[in-house]
């Protein structure tokens, strides 16, 4: 048995070895301190860094922020930090916090300037996907800041460093930051901060782990109550900065499972051969299912039925609002009604088509009913908007209903929004107009 042991622990010594590619002690200690000041050729990267970054987040590019990442000297003084702290050079760590708080405040402001100043101002994607951090963050900063020092300790660096600084991604933050302060957005600013200032920590934390792990000697003696001290610190910011993480982390789970079930529930429960599902309105922050219907109405009763089926979803908290037909239609605009009219009138066929030739036939069949309306669309809508002062949008498009017995009947569907219902004979006027223009005899309003 211990023979068994004694190979493991040598098989496991060999695959984990640290020793054998390892540069010298004063060769980590130099390469890590060459990249904690920035002047000279670092100042020169870190602000062409920044406005690479600004750029990329303003046109929402992912290629050129990651761009920003290669090139962003901000990891030498969190890695100084680290190493100043694993072998107790505080002279070292006065040296690479303030060369980091200085890149810190040039990033913020010029980024800040760069977006006051830019036409785009609109938050993309890859701007918003930086202001709320989670525990899955700290996990990233963590192991990715391990690879860095570990890659910084080798003789021959590979290509380990860059992929932390993609991964890692401490300049984007920065600017992220510069934006909220421009766009007087408290929360951009927080969050963007929250996050570098989580990256900067456990990358910090990696390499003390690293640098201890390694036994490089330390600069000077210090006690074993002054070490203690100086962990104890480490963890405390550790610690302290990570439980935000894994609170928004949990919200975010929770919101995705809400998502989750809240969508199998109308895909499962709103399955009705004489109406269907226009719209949706997800909100997990206010625990709100709203389903926009439209067709045949759906009793009280079997609404009461669909609500009761909640809970078997694991949403007795949340709040369903059906709307159907003229019941408070809120469709954004025309091209969004369009497109869910085309997406559920393909859906709804599907089954009814059975060659590659019949799916074509039928998709052109709708394409060109569309194209037809188009042509009309801003014409029909002016008349109808002079002769009905009340009316402030409108729209209007044919669509398939299935009925009982399989049979389909095709109406025109026209929606109209008004400051003002419009009823009786003005609303039976407007459409006797609308089948004369439409030239179609078979017309549904819907107005909000």
């Amino acid at each position: 048995m211990n023979q068994i042991w004694i190979e493991i622990k040598s098989l496991l010594t060999r695959f984990l070895d640290l020793e054998s590619d390892r540069a010298s002690y004063n060769e980590i200690i130099e390469n890590i301190e060459k990249g904690v000041e920035f002047r000279g050729t670092n100042l020169w990267i870190l602000m062409f860094a920044i406005v690479v970054a600004s750029v990329g987040l303003n046109m929402n590019s992912t290629a050129v922020i990651i761009g920003a990442m290669l090139i962003s000297p901000l990891m030498g003084p969190i890695m100084g930090v680290g190493l100043g702290v694993g072998i107790y050079d505080f002279p070292l760590i006065k040296k690479s916090f303030r060369s980091l708080m200085s890149a810190v405040v040039i990033s913020v402001i010029a980024s800040a300037a760069y977006f006051a100043l830019t036409p785009i101002s609109d938050a993309q994607s890859e701007l918003l996907s930086r202001t709320t951090p989670t525990i899955w963050d700290v996990f990233i900063a963590f192991f990715g800041g391990l690879a860095g020092i570990v890659a910084s300790t080798r003789k021959d660096k590979g290509n380990a460093i860059p992929g932390v600084a993609i991964a890692t991604a401490l300049m984007p933050p920065l600017c992220t930051a510069g934006y909220g302060i421009a766009t007087w957005n408290l929360n951009y600013f927080i969050g963007a901060t929250y996050l570098f200032f989580i990256n900067s920590v456990f990358i910090t934390v990696s390499t003390i782990i690293i640098i201890r792990f390694m036994g490089i000697p330390s600069k000077k003696w210090v006690d074993e109550l002054q070490q203690r001290k100086m962990q104890t610190y480490v963890w405390i910011v550790a610690i302290i900065t990570m439980v935000p993480s894994i609170y928004l982390g949990y919200g975010i789970v929770k919101r995705s499972i809400f998502n989750r079930n809240a969508n199998a529930f109308i895909d499962n429960e709103f399955d009705f051969s004489e109406s269907r599902v226009l719209e949706k309105n997800i909100d997990p922050k206010e625990k709100l299912i709203e389903v926009f219907l439209f067709g045949s109405e759906v009793s009280d009763l079997d609404l009461q039925r669909i609500e009761k089926e909640l809970k078997d979803y694991n949403l007795q908290d949340a709040s369903l609002v059906v709307r159907q037909n003229k019941q408070n239609l809120n469709i954004p605009d025309a091209e969004s009604m369009r497109a869910g009219i085309i997406e559920d009138l393909y859906r709804k066929n599907e089954e009814l088509i059975e060659t590659k030739d019949q799916k074509i036939k039928l998709l052109e069949e709708q394409l060109g009913s569309l194209s037809a309306y188009d042509k009309i669309q801003n014409d029909v809508c002016a008349e109808l908007e002079v002769q009905y002062p009340e009316v402030t949008a409108s729209a209007f498009n044919q669509m398939k209903i299935h009925l009982k017995e399989g049979k389909i009947d095709t109406v025109t569907l026209v929606y109209i929004d008004t400051q003002k219902a419009i009823r009786g004979s003005r609303l039976a006027k407007m459409e006797d107009w609308l089948k004369v223009r439409l030239k179609t005899d078979d017309i549904r309003i819907v107005q909000e």
